[in-house]
């Protein structure tokens, strides 16, 4: 009778231990409250070229507004200032730079409107003491070093105006280093003499250099060069999902070696390998056949093809799930630690899986932490500690050159 009481005893422990979904759905809200969250990529600024769009809204498109950064628990974004390469010449860089100061001047703008929610955050402490005050941090990132062309100067202009970030290169090759992506192979087998001006540049200003999106070799020579820790905004395991722009795991050991954090990047063609999708890839190529190259559209267009391409992926794409995400977050912590891994979503640039599609689900990827046994310090971390101590470490660099 004893051995079968205390069976039962245990039995009722045991199951006490296990919280529901409605116990581990409280218990992320909780831990949202305390930390601080931050996702260190998305691109709802190419949103912002219609004038009525306001961050201050909730939308019915897209993924990211205040309001639902509000109800996914998401304390931080990096608003990216995206920039499609293109041809190489002085005039067309000389216009791709004056649109990427308009399209900063934009974001200012846009959470200026909404100061009661919101300000422009340019350091840690800023994040901390919005967090604080119950307001968002609005952080700003370059993506794709085209604008910079040749010009050394053009660094600071982007640094002064907000940006912590510059993302060294997009789908192609430019001047500052190979893509990890180009058709046309590489150019310069890896960082570009420029881009070695870039790269120290950005440490003299203290500026974090993103190395998503370019070449394995780039990627050495950055890291070889740079004496700050880097980060990769948004990017994911090549181990268990064979795209270029993902990290292998001799990068990942690199990566700790210089003390920076990869973001994983929620895409899901990132996060896992594509099931062969004819339907999908057929409409694709109607709209590619349709509107020709993207990069030579004007600005109109471009938010045209943009609309169609989104409603494409959401009719025939199959996404992945929180769980894959997470699965990449795990890998990063088995192979490097805890210590080197965020979340960069890409929200309105592809990003989003099943679970996790706007900011206002965040806390989903949090919800399936906690059920894997992620403490509240290995939270705190993940969704925001390892990014704002890179960009400490980035900013202190700057005093000692």
């Amino acid at each position: 009778m004893r051995k079968i009481a205390f069976c039962l005893v245990l039995l009722i422990l045991l199951s006490g231990c296990k919280k529901t979904d409605r116990q581990f759905t409280k218990l992320a809200g909780k831990v949202h409250e305390k930390i601080l969250t931050v996702d260190t990529h998305c691109d709802t600024p190419m949103n912002m070229d219609r004038s009525d769009f306001d961050l201050g809204v909730r939308h019915t498109e897209g993924c990211v507004d205040f309001p639902r950064m509000i109800e996914g628990g998401l304390d931080a974004e990096f608003f990216a200032v995206f920039t499609s390469q293109g041809p190489r010449t002085d005039t067309v860089v000389n216009e791709v730079y004056d649109h990427a100061l308009e399209v900063l001047e934009t974001i200012h703008k846009n959470v200026e409107k909404n100061s009661g929610v919101a300000e422009v955050a340019y350091s840690p402490d800023d994040a901390y003491r919005l967090k604080k005050a119950g307001k968002i941090s609005a952080f700003i990132g370059i993506e794709n070093g085209y604008p910079i062309g040749k010009d050394i100067s053009r660094v600071r202009r982007f640094y002064d105006s907000g940006a912590r970030y510059i993302t060294l290169c997009h789908t192609r090759n430019n001047d500052i280093c190979d893509s990890s992506t180009d058709p046309k192979g590489p150019e310069h087998n890896g960082l570009s003499e420029f881009g070695g001006e870039v790269v120290r540049e950005m440490n003299r200003l203290g500026m974090m250099i993103d190395v998503s999106h370019i070449s394995d070799k780039a990627f050495s020579d950055v890291l070889k060069l740079s004496v700050a820790p880097v980060i990769a905004s948004h990017s994911s395991c090549r181990a268990l999902c064979g795209s270029p722009r993902n990290l292998s795991d001799d990068m990942l050991l690199a990566l700790k070696a210089n003390g920076g954090v990869i973001q994983i990047c929620i895409l899901s063609d990132y996060i896992k390998t594509p099931d062969p999708n004819p339907e999908l890839e057929a409409r694709l190529k109607e709209l590619s056949e349709k509107y020709g190259e993207f990069a030579a559209l004007p600005d109109d267009k471009r938010r045209l093809v943009s609309s169609e391409y989104r409603a494409i992926q959401k009719k025939y794409k199959k996404l992945a799930t929180v769980k894959d995400v997470v699965d990449h977050i795990d890998h990063v912590v088995q192979v490097i630690g805890v210590d080197y891994v965020g979340i960069g979503t890409d929200f309105d640039g592809g990003g989003g899986v099943d679970g996790c599609k706007t900011v206002a689900e965040m806390k989903n990827i949090t919800i399936e932490l906690l059920r894997r046994g992620y403490s509240k310090a290995d939270l705190s971390k993940i969704w925001g500690g390892n990014v704002m101590r890179v960009l400490k470490e980035a900013d202190s660099k700057k005093v000692s050159l």
